[in-house]
């Protein structure tokens, strides 16, 4: 018996589903997964700005060795997660959701496969619009002029 299968012959997804660079993003899952060489956290977030990307969705995950705790101390940190909790050292899955942050992204390919990288963090706080351009470029002289 044959099945269509729409899509199962393109071995990659667009790279338009790919998100590289900076977003303003809530966390939407999170999930430990434990593994006898590196545990992680698996995270799921939802891109909230900018708006061209908004309300896409990526994963990424945070490594739970020695040597990557810095970064998943980052993460912590700047999305506001409890700090008693971090003093602790506890990491609650569920009081991770709804966490709001900023994060740089970027694709890698390894041995074919995928993967997006969680590069750097920020507070949601410091998330700043892109500038949009004046429509009357007068305007822009006369501030330049401080007039």
């Amino acid at each position: 018996m044959r099945r269509q299968i729409p899509g199962l012959h393109l071995g990659q997804k667009d790279s338009e589903t790919n998100l590289d660079g900076l977003f303003l993003v809530r966390v939407e899952r999170a999930a430990y997964r434990w593994h006898w060489q590196k545990s992680f956290l698996e995270l799921r977030f939802i891109v909230l700005e900018p708006a061209p990307s908004a309300l896409r969705s990526f994963s990424g995950r945070l490594y739970c060795t020695d040597r990557a705790l810095w970064k998943l101390n980052w993460f912590l940190r700047d999305f506001g997660y409890d700090s008693e909790l971090l003093s602790r050292d506890q990491v609650d899955e569920k009081s991770l959701l709804n966490l709001q942050g900023v994060v740089r992204t970027s694709r890698t390919t390894l041995n074919g496969r995928a993967y997006q990288n969680l590069e750097a963090f920020a507070p949601a706080a410091e998330w700043e619009a892109p500038p949009s351009a004046s429509i009357n470029p007068a305007e822009d002289h006369r501030d330049a002029d401080g007039l």
